[in-house]
């Protein structure tokens, strides 16, 4: 028998049956070796040594029934080009009408005679109970009871052209030529603490699970199989965020910070308000970090309008009174320069030289800047990502602050880094992440977290209201622009291309313009102007000469205008809920009472009404970031994959927050028990950030 590291290594294309052709469909989900099938779970499982009597069927439920194929045909309906695949099924107990919607390849699928197995949902129709669009598979008679019924059988996600019952097959095959001795992944002191079975017995009962094994539980993820899996999965990821900070810890950066009375009295003169107890917090735990050897790795989280910047800016001035350099790095030109107008205004009293450098700087002024960061001159420098381009050359670059974080390719920041020799890094985000994600897409960050707002603050009153109100909110808003106030009205883009609403949007500020608000002007901001005409209208409405922004989510980062007190976010069930509570965050920035309408049309779906409940519930953007997370799952909460969220096989960060928790407390006291050398730590992460799809965090 071949080794098992062999085995598991195996590309699939050389799994018998499998072939080029499927070996491509599973590469594009990224399963290309024997252990990538293995280690991924089936969708559900399907109890088939009790399927139901066709008889037994009530409308309403979701059901798995087996039988002969009566007889089959593709109809017709008067609405062209749709047609209906129709199919009548029986069984010992009776017969069943089946139904598939436009999906006229299903004729040269089915055939009078078949042996099928369906799953789906039972609905009542005139003529009787049939299943709608159920999924299905093709048994060989001659397979008879085998790995696809009398039994519990997994079902698996369809994989371009490997069907379900094919990628059983496959599993089967896979399994069957594991070693008895497979190497386990987990210490064998934790393996017996938790009565976890063996890496060999629990793959053999995560993908055919024993008689009698709880149909409940299989489908919950709970068995002691897929625990156990779960759990290794999440021990081999905290293990590796352990190593990453060990090997972070060996670093050591060229110029460790000093504090002194000098340096205390001269951030006292830049401050222009007290800070918070959380921004006391924050501010405490990062100088701690920048008068350490080693490089600081921070994640500063608060809410929107927490004071984040001004406690960065101070740990900037620490930096720069020891001679050390500051790259200030923002995603967007109009947010890079709203820093540079604060912190500018904050520092024009201290000795230090702050410049802007985007892609929008002119070439001559550009080349000037270059040559005065690179003499050191220039002592903080605020840019977008053109300050992680080739030709920018720090002289003693000590600290790179990145706000707005996941709006970043990891990338970037891996690039900032490597400019300075391990500068220290903090990231900030108006984003609160919730503690799961938090322990995993920044595990190997330290985190302050400012919870206070800057004093005075008035929480936001949010308001949801249907179409039908909309008069009473512009009689609302027109009494807020008659006190001097600004307002944004948001329009969603389900893309910034999307002509059908760039033109909705484009109408709402004519109309508003024209006959609601004609004593006031209004401006339209949208993702396909112009960069310059973009930053003519922000600066136009920041400066008090335009009244209402029409936006669409452009507006969503950072924007900051005092004086707008309303918004009015149209369509809001469209939105997602954090990105409604970064919106929200546009106003309620000064100490006038602000507002959010939240503007929908009826009817609404369970999960809008969910989203725009929480809105009205809550300011809380920690609290509103936990909601987001149950509601969407993480794949979509940062909504890019760039944002260095790892991508498990099987771990699911909402279901397996307990076991999440224990496995990083197990790999703390393994690696302290286990004490790695250097050298084991390198093995350790040796393929770790592929095996997780992560580039280095900062």
């Amino acid at each position: 028998m071949t080794s098992s590291d062999d085995v598991l290594a195996t590309p699939l294309q050389y799994l018998k049956g499998v072939g080029p052709r499927r070996a491509a469909d599973f590469a594009h989900v990224g399963l290309v070796t024997v252990e990538d099938l293995l280690y991924r779970f089936p969708l559900r499982y399907e109890d088939r040594s009790r399927l139901q009597p066709i008889a037994s069927l009530k409308a309403g439920q979701s059901a798995s029934v087996t039988g002969r194929i009566l007889s089959c045909h593709l109809r017709s309906t008067r609405r062209p080009g749709f047609k209906i695949f129709e199919a009548l099924v029986g069984d010992p107990s009776g017969a069943l009408r089946v139904t598939w919607l436009n999906q006229s390849f299903l004729r040269d699928v089915f055939a009078p005679g078949q042996h099928v197995v369906l799953f789906g949902p039972v609905e009542m129709r005139v003529g009787g109970l049939q299943l709608t669009n159920p999924q299905y598979e093709i048994l060989d008679d001659e397979e008879g009871e085998t790995i696809h019924t009398g039994r519990i059988v997994p079902v698996y996600e369809k994989t371009g052209s490997v069907t379900p019952k094919i990628q059983r097959k496959l599993v089967y095959a896979a399994v069957q030529r594991l070693p008895a001795d497979l190497p386990d992944h987990l210490p064998e002191a934790i393996r017996a603490r938790f009565d976890y079975p063996s890496r060999m017995a629990a793959l053999v009962a995560a993908h055919f699970p024993p008689d009698g094994a709880s149909l409940e539980a299989l489908n919950q993820f709970a068995t002691p199989a897929q625990q156990r899996l779960i759990f290794e999965e999440a021990f081999l990821f905290q293990t590796g965020v352990m190593a990453r900070r060990r090997s972070a810890a060996a670093e050591r950066k060229p110029m460790p910070v000093g504090v002194d009375d000098r340096i205390r009295e001269s951030a006292r003169r830049v401050l222009p308000f007290k800070l918070t107890p959380g921004q006391k917090q924050a501010l405490k735990e990062i100088v701690d970090d920048l008068q350490r050897p080693q490089p600081m790795n921070r994640l500063l989280e608060g809410d929107v309008g927490a004071g984040k910047t001004i406690v960065a800016l101070l740990a900037a001035l620490v930096a720069m009174e020891n001679g050390l350099q500051v790259a200030f790095m923002a995603p967007t030109e109009i947010l890079a320069e709203q820093h540079f107008f604060n912190i500018s205004q904050l520092l024009r009293t201290s000795r230090f030289r702050v410049a802007l450098l985007t892609g929008a700087t002119a070439s001559a002024r550009r080349r000037e800047q270059l040559a005065e960061i690179e003499a050191g001159t220039i002592h903080l420098v605020v840019g977008t990502h053109a300050l992680v381009q080739g030709d920018v050359r720090f002289k003693q670059l000590g600290l790179a602050v990145i706000d707005e974080q996941h709006r970043f390719g990891v990338l970037q920041r891996a690039l900032l880094r490597a400019k300075g020799l391990h500068p220290d890094v903090l990231v900030m985000t108006a984003t609160p992440i919730p503690r799961t994600l938090a322990l995993t897409v920044y595990g190997d960050l330290d985190v302050s977290v400012i919870r206070d707002m800057p004093p005075g603050r008035l929480p936001i009153r949010t308001l949801a209201k249907p179409e039908s109100r909309r008069d009473e909110v512009y009689q609302f808003v027109r009494a807020q622009l008659d006190a001097g106030r600004q307002a944004y009205v948001i329009y969603p883009l389900v893309e910034e291309s999307d002509k059908v609403d760039l033109k909705a949007a484009t109408e709402m500020a004519d109309h508003l313009a024209q006959e609601i608000f004609p004593a006031y002007r209004v401006g339209l901001l949208h993702g396909r102007m112009k960069q310059d005409g973009k930053e003519h209208v922000m600066k136009a409405f920041a400066a008090g000469e335009l009244h209402i922004l029409v936006s669409t989510t452009v507006v969503e980062v950072g924007v900051d205008v005092p004086n707008a007190s309303v918004m009015i976010v149209e369509h809001a069930e469209r939105f997602g809920l954090s990105q409604l509570h970064q919106l929200r965050g546009r106003v309620g920035r000064d100490r006038h009472q602000s507002f959010c309408f939240l503007l929908y049309q009826a009817p609404l779906s369970d999960e809008a009404r969910g989203r725009l409940k929480a809105m009205t519930d809550t300011t809380d953007g920690f609290e509103i970031a936990d909601r987001d997370l149950a509601l969407r799952g993480p794949g979509d909460f940062f909504g890019t994959r760039q944002a260095g969220v790892p991508t498990f096989r099987l771990v699911d960060l909402i279901r397996d927050r307990a076991l999440l928790d224990l496995a990083q407390r197990e790999a703390a006291q393994w690696f302290d028990r286990a004490a790695p050398t250097p050298a084991a730590v390198d093995r350790l992460l040796h393929g770790w950030e592929q095996r997780f799809k992560l580039i280095e965090v900062g």
